[in-house]
């Protein structure tokens, strides 16, 4: 598929065997060269460079992090040298069987930062699998994310939250797609929906909970709050009765006393919010600077 001006394709093969300028190849070093990159001249007839990202360090396996860093440094270096064409492995799964999955969203979501957010020299992007399955994963999970997210989203995104309370505390869960770690219930808002129609939906699809008295609490529109892309975030409060049970992309559901809110790791921005409601809640105004 083509993003502006790059063609973004995934292949089935061996990646020395591609034709493109460079190929990426990662490798292990020190936890503390964990997202380095080194650049190798080749001169084999098919590239120009192997471009080798460190992903895993001493006794540290790939993570989010490191394949989402490795990833972007690869592609800015690709730029600095002015190359026309990449080709990028499944980071992560090569060395340690990480997800492929979710190395195939967490390159997708680099992609297209590097396409959308600069004026990139890139004219063709290529992805290669040498095994069937994973193939089969990052077509589905790579291209159709790219799909979905170029040509039915426009940017900035338009999500919702849900500030779900009920007996013992807020419900949250735990996202089984990068970025990982807690969060509040929510996603994208469908074209033709309204914002309060999408928050009840994401919530019966992620905690299985059927929401009630819902009203909004704020929208939090900083483009830094979602590593993947600029969103514009309405948070809604409301409550519910019952047990929360996982669905959609969460991979666990749970309901959390707000003293230990302040322990948990989170994606996205949802501690700042649940700081807010907190504040909110007790009489006072988290917004007063704003």
């Amino acid at each position: 598929m083509k993003i502006k001006g790059t063609e973004v394709t995934i292949i089935h093969g061996i990646l020395k065997d591609t034709r493109t300028d460079a190929v990426v190849e990662e490798t292990t070093g020190k936890n503390s060269d964990v997202g380095n990159v080194s650049v190798i001249p080749v001169d084999n007839g098919m590239q120009r460079y192997r471009i080798q990202v460190v992903t895993a360090g001493d006794g540290r396996e790939p993570d989010e992090w490191s394949i989402r860093v490795s990833c972007k440094n690869a592609l800015e270096k690709a730029e600095q040298l002015g190359l026309e064409s990449i080709t990028l492995p499944a980071l992560g799964f090569g060395i340690s069987g990480f997800s492929s999955k979710a190395s195939a969203k967490i390159i997708s979501q680099e992609i297209l930062h590097q396409i959308w957010d600069n004026e990139t020299k890139l004219k063709e992007i290529v992805v290669c699998l040498a095994e069937d399955e994973v193939f089969g994963i990052f077509q589905k999970n790579a291209l159709g994310y790219l799909d979905y997210i170029v040509n039915k989203l426009k940017s900035p995104f338009l999500t919702v939250d849900a500030i779900i309370e009920v007996k013992g505390g807020i419900v949250l869960i735990e996202r089984s797609n990068p970025p990982f770690g807690f969060a509040l219930p929510g996603g994208f808002v469908d074209y033709g929906e309204s914002l309060e129609d999408a928050v009840i939906r994401e919530a019966k699809e992620e905690t299985n909970l059927d929401i009630r008295d819902v009203r909004q609490f704020h929208t939090y529109s900083a483009p830094g709050n979602d590593p993947r892309f600029h969103t514009v975030s309405t948070v809604f409060i409301s409550h519910a009765e019952g047990v929360p049970k996982a669905g959609d992309d969460a991979a666990e559901a749970h309901v959390v006393a707000a003293e230990k809110i302040e322990h948990l790791s989170f994606a996205f921005h949802h501690k700042k919010i649940i700081q807010d409601y907190l504040i909110f809640k007790a009489g006072g105004d988290p917004f007063k600077s704003v």
